[in-house]
C-alpha cells in the first residue's frame, strides 16, 4: 500500500506539473503586467523598475524557471530573495540557499499583498461551505439511496430516481438564483435568511469577526443539490448489484436482521463508487464554487477569483487554480486509501 501511495504521489506531482505549465503560459498572454501593477499612471522608469521586478525583462523561458521556483516547495533562493519575498520555511546553505518552503504565489497587482495571504483568508469560508454540502449530500443521499433499492420499484424508488434527476439536471447557478430569490427574498419573513451574506458578522464593540451559520444554510444546499442526486443514484445502483451476491443470501440464511445484511454487509461492499463519488466531488466542489460564492455574496476563494478576474489580478487567479488543482490530486489519493479501508479486497 505504501509504494501504491508514493506512486500516486509521484503522478500527482507530475500533474501539478502540467498545471503549473498551463497555467503560466495561459495567463501571462494577458495584457502588460507592469501596466496593470502601476495603473494608468506612471512614466517609463517607474513601468521598466516594475517590468524588472517581475522578471518580465527576461526570456519567456527564464520567466517560466523562475515562477517554477517560487512556486515549488522545493528550491533554490537568494538570501535577498528570501528577505524580499518573505518566504517561510527551512533554508539550508550561505548566500544562495536550498529552501524547504511555503510555495511562493507572487504578489496581488491590484493590492500589492502576497498572493498566498489572500487566498488562505477566504479559504476558511470556501472550506466550511464544502463540507456543508458533502454533508448534506452524504447524510441525505445514502440512505435515500439504499433505501430506494432495498424498496425497488415502489414510490420511494421512484420519487428517489425522479428527485435525483432533477437534481442533476439543474446547474447549481440556476438552483442558486432560484433558492435565493424564494428563500432569501419571498419568504425571509419566515425563513429568517437573505439572499446573500458572509460566514462572519463584525462585532460593532469590539470589531472582532462573529461566526454566524445561518448564512451557509442557502449557499450549503444550492451546493449540495447535485453531489447529492448523484451519490444517491450510485448508492441505488451498487446496492441493487450488492443485494444479488451469494454472501447476502448467506448472511440471511444464518438468521442475520436484515437490517444488519443491508446496512453492515451491504452498504459497505457498496461504498467504493459512492467513496469516488464523495472525494471526487468534495474536489470539485472546492474548485467550482464560485457562482454560488458569486451569488450568495460568500467570502470564499470563488468569490476573491471573481473579482480578480474582473480586476485582471491574475496572480491570485493563479494562486486559486493552483491550489485547486493541489485539491484534486490530494483528494485522489485520499480517495485510493478509503477504498482498501472499505473494501479488503482491493488491497489484494
Amino acid at each position: 500500500m505504501l509504494g501504491y501511495i508514493i506512486r500516486k504521489a509521484i503522478y500527482g506531482i507530475l500533474v501539478m506539473a502540467g498545471v503549473v505549465l498551463l497555467v503560466f503560459f495561459l495567463f501571462q498572454g494577458f495584457g502588460d503586467p507592469s501596466r496593470l501593477v502601476m495603473g494608468q499612471s506612471g512614466d517609463q522608469k517607474t513601468q521598466e523598475n516594475i517590468r524588472r521586478e517581475l522578471y518580465l525583462d527576461q526570456p519567456k523561458w527564464k520567466q517560466f524557471l523562475l515562477y517554477v521556483n517560487d512556486v515549488s516547495p522545493l528550491a533554490i533562493h537568494s538570501r535577498e530573495e528570501i528577505a524580499a519575498k518573505k518566504l517561510k520555511g527551512f533554508f539550508i546553505g550561505g548566500e544562495t540557499k536550498l529552501a524547504i518552503k511555503v510555495p511562493y504565489l507572487r504578489r496581488s497587482y491590484q493590492t500589492k499583498r502576497a498572493v498566498t495571504g489572500i487566498l488562505m483568508e477566504a479559504l476558511p469560508g470556501t472550506l466550511m461551505l464544502t463540507l456543508a454540502a458533502m454533508a448534506l449530500a452524504v447524510v441525505v443521499g445514502i440512505p435515500l439511496g439504499v433505501v430506494a433499492a432495498v424498496r425497488q420499484n415502489s414510490w420511494l424508488d421512484t420519487s428517489a430516481i425522479f428527485s435525483s434527476i432533477v437534481g442533476i439536471s439543474a446547474p447549481s447557478f440556476f438552483m442558486g438564483i432560484i433558492i435565493a430569490y424564494v428563500f432569501g427574498f419571498i419568504l425571509t419573513k419566515y425563513t429568517g435568511l437573505h439572499i446573500t451574506g458572509n460566514w462572519f458578522d463584525i462585532d460593532p464593540v469590539t470589531g472582532r469577526r462573529v461566526l454566524t451559520l445561518k448564512n451557509l444554510i442557502l449557499p450549503a444546499i444550492t451546493l449540495g443539490i447535485r453531489p447529492l442526486a448523484i451519490i444517491t443514484q450510485l448508492t441505488r445502483s451498487a446496492m441493487l448489484d450488492v443485494l444479488d451476491q451469494d454472501y447476502i443470501r448467506t448472511a440471511y440464511a444464518k438468521g442475520l436482521r436484515k437490517r444488519t445484511v443491508i446496512w453492515k454487509h451491504g452498504l459497505k461492499n457498496a461504498l467504493n463508487p459512492v467513496i469516488t463519488a464523495v472525494t471526487g466531488w468534495f474536489a470539485e466542489l472546492l474548485a467550482g464554487a464560485f457562482f454560488v460564492e458569486y451569488i450568495f455574496g460568500w467570502q470564499g476563494i470563488g468569490k476573491v477569483t471573481v473579482d480578480a478576474l474582473e480586476k485582471l489580478d491574475y496572480p491570485v487567479v493563479m494562486g486559486s487554480v493552483l491550489i485547486s488543482a493541489a485539491f484534486f490530486v490530494i483528494m485522489n489519493i485520499v480517495a485510493d486509501i478509503l477504498y482498501g479501508v472499505f473494501d479488503p479486497r482491493v488491497r489484494i
